[in-house]
């Protein structure tokens, strides 16, 4: 079954609601100021089958110029447009804004239908279609069919429907292998039910009992329910108007505009770098002016930052970042409109290149490149922009900036890799890393490793996250680098044997500490000062005190000898000698024999010692499992 959106445009009062009455037996003014004044101001739907697996669905739009928000909010998801004119009066200001609203949209397929045709006669009729075809010279509208049809009489309605099952053949799909996204047009409470939505489904699919993720909120909720043309079924699938029951959501927090998506895939956002063209006749756009925001059926202020110029002339298109007053959803290739912010009207449309872009100098020529590259849509290029743009960024992350599932991501990221343009890391891989980032990360590596060996000559090496928060450059390298990635250029610079990686530390590959005549001397100085103690140390202060060295130095040989194992800091002032802790193991292996309690007071006088070591020394015990508390007590285990 092929599933179409079709969209009805025009003038206020040129017959489309009657007309898709006519053709579908529905009615799509649901209210009843609707009905009372016989003009559209909200958004209608009705669904046609036209035989042989095609089925259509209409979205019937306001031609009041008041209600033109409500128009885009139901225009911007279909696939055909069926542009109406009345025959009685031809084309009209809505018309021509609303046709303006479909270009910028990038429709590319529909039809003009001439209205009320049983109003006028054939010499009317013609001139009618001499106008049409004047007004849409040039545009996608040009040599589409035009059918003159009566909703009153019927004439011209199977011409009609033929046209519409012509056009919905040969119109492409609707990409059912997207993650699923539906922009909510109508949330309301059914008794019994809860809270429900309507939308198109304009990706992907969505199952009965599945979890989706309403945006903004980022709220989780289960699919109880789901109804397609007003039929209960257990799925919905990208083209087709879909009605979801949803658990676990509270009604008044749910507004048209929001978006349900599939959990985990997208990510809100409140800036997006975009083309902008504006139509021709407007007033030029200036840098930072305030705009309406239109896009699916989300509509919010936003500012136009220009990244071309200072002004964008009427007629011309540029690059430019949105920057949105409420976040919402938007993938590259949505497309959308600017209205005016006071008075409203309709000054350009566009699409979205980067919903997760950085801010950019003003008038770089670099950012205009770079926005090329998205503009042109290669998926490899646009991964790979991405990842040279950041340095590194996570699957996950690559996924909601370009809309793609997870495995369509990895794929061409697999493929970059084979060509050596980017480094894929992480176990699974998880992270995809630009060539040029991994290959300045691994020479900046080297160069900090560099340094800290020729300024700490007694230092065997560098502890690994020290070591990764030196690695803080310019360009994409002014973040650090994750762990994932980090880790990844450690195993590779080891694995070229350029570095050892011994546990939590990192050196050259060959690095050994090499110590003068005056430096050995002093190294075997302190050692023996603490041998020579015993378990009554003195400070570390009082021994480097009497070195011949300055205190830098000093402080250097006393970690040497402490990473060593040479000696032991058992609390912040205390230092021990191995020697002297293994001679009281040794003690209190000999006292465990005769009794394997002690009491604090027995601890000190068994060891000669002042509380000032008794006690660290007794906490350090228990710590290493030689003796545990008891009370007032010690067990010797």
């Amino acid at each position: 079954m092929r599933y179409i959106i079709v969209g009805t445009a025009g003038h206020i009062d040129h017959g489309k609601s009657a007309l898709v009455l006519a053709l579908t037996g529905t009615d799509p003014d649901r209210w009843e100021e609707e009905k009372r004044r016989g003009i559209t101001i909200d958004l209608g739907f009705a669904h046609l089958d036209l035989g042989e697996e095609v089925r259509v669905g209409f979205i019937d739009v306001p031609g009041h110029e008041r209600f033109v928000k409500n128009m885009l909010a139901g225009v911007g998801g279909i696939d055909l447009v069926m542009l109406i004119i009345a025959a009685d009066e031809s084309i009209k200001p809505q018309t021509r804004e609303h046709f303006d609203i479909c270009k910028l949209l990038g429709i590319r397929r529909g039809l003009v239908v001439i209205s009320k045709s049983d109003l006028v006669d054939a010499e009317v009729l013609g001139l009618v279609r001499l106008e049409i075809q004047e007004f849409v010279a040039g545009s996608f509208l040009e040599g589409a069919p035009v059918v003159a049809a009566s909703a009153r009489t019927g004439e011209g309605l199977d011409e009609l429907r033929r046209e519409l099952r012509r056009l919905s053949v040969a119109a492409p799909s609707r990409p059912a292998d997207l993650p699923f996204r539906l922009p909510i047009d109508r949330s309301f409470v059914m008794k019994g039910f809860g809270a429900v939505v309507t939308g198109t489904t304009i990706a992907g699919t969505v199952e009965k009992e599945s979890e989706v993720e309403l945006f903004p909120l980022g709220k989780r909720l289960r699919v109880r329910g789901i109804e397609v043309y007003n039929v209960p079924a257990d799925r919905a699938i990208a083209g087709q108007r879909t009605a979801l029951n949803l658990a676990g959501a509270d009604a008044r927090q749910i507004t048209r505009g929001m978006t349900l998506a599939a959990p985990g895939a997208f990510q809100s956002t409140t800036s997006m770098d975009c083309t902008l063209s504006l139509l021709p006749g407007v007033r030029p756009l200036k840098n930072h002016v305030q705009v309406h925001f239109h896009c699916g059926t989300a509509e919010t202020i936003a500012r136009v930052v220009l990244l071309d110029g200072k002004e964008l002339k009427a007629g011309a298109t540029g690059f430019v970042q949105i920057r949105l007053s409420e976040p919402g959803v938007f993938v590259p290739g949505d497309r959308f409109i600017i209205r005016q912010f006071s008075p409203l009207a309709t000054m350009g449309g566009g699409s979205v290149l980067d919903n997760a872009p950085p801010k950019h100098r003003a008038g770089d020529p670099a950012t205009s490149e770079s926005l090329r590259v998205l503009e042109r849509g290669d998926p490899a290029a646009r991964i790979e922009f991405h990842a040279q743009q950041s340095g590194e960024v996570a699957l996950p992350a690559l996924a909601a900036r370009t809309g793609w599932k997870l495995a369509d991501v990895l794929r061409v990221a697999e493929s970059l890799e084979a060509q050596k343009r980017v480094t894929l890391v992480g176990q699974p891989s998880g992270v995809v890393v630009s060539a040029a980032h991994f290959k300045r990360l691994t020479e900046l590596l080297l160069e900090k490793l560099g340094e800290f060996h020729t300024a700490n000559p007694l230092l065997a090496g560098l502890p690994k996250e020290e070591l990764r928060s030196k690695l803080r450059g310019r360009g994409v390298a002014q973040s650090l680098p994750s762990a994932v990635l980090f880790n990844a250029v450690l195993q590779s610079l080891a694995g070229s044997g350029k570095v050892d990686v011994q546990e939590e530390m990192v050196r050259l590959a060959g690095r050994t500490i090499r110590l003068s005549a005056e430096e050995a001397a002093a190294r075997d100085q302190i050692a023996a000062a603490f041998e020579k103690a015993g378990l009554a140390v003195p400070s570390a202060r009082e021994v480097l005190a009497k070195l011949r060295l300055d205190q830098a130095r000093a402080e250097k040989l006393l970690r040497m000898l402490l990473k060593e194992g040479v000696l032991l800091r058992i609390s912040e002032d205390l230092i021990f000698h191995q020697s002297a802790l293994q001679k009281l193991r040794a003690m209190l292996e000999r006292r465990k024999t005769q009794n394997m309690r002690l009491t604090v007071a027995e601890f000190k006088d068994f060891t000669g010692l002042s509380r000032k070591y008794a006690i660290p020394l007794l906490e350090y015990l228990d710590r290493e499992r030689v003796t545990r508390r008891d009370g007032d007590e010690r067990i010797i285990l």
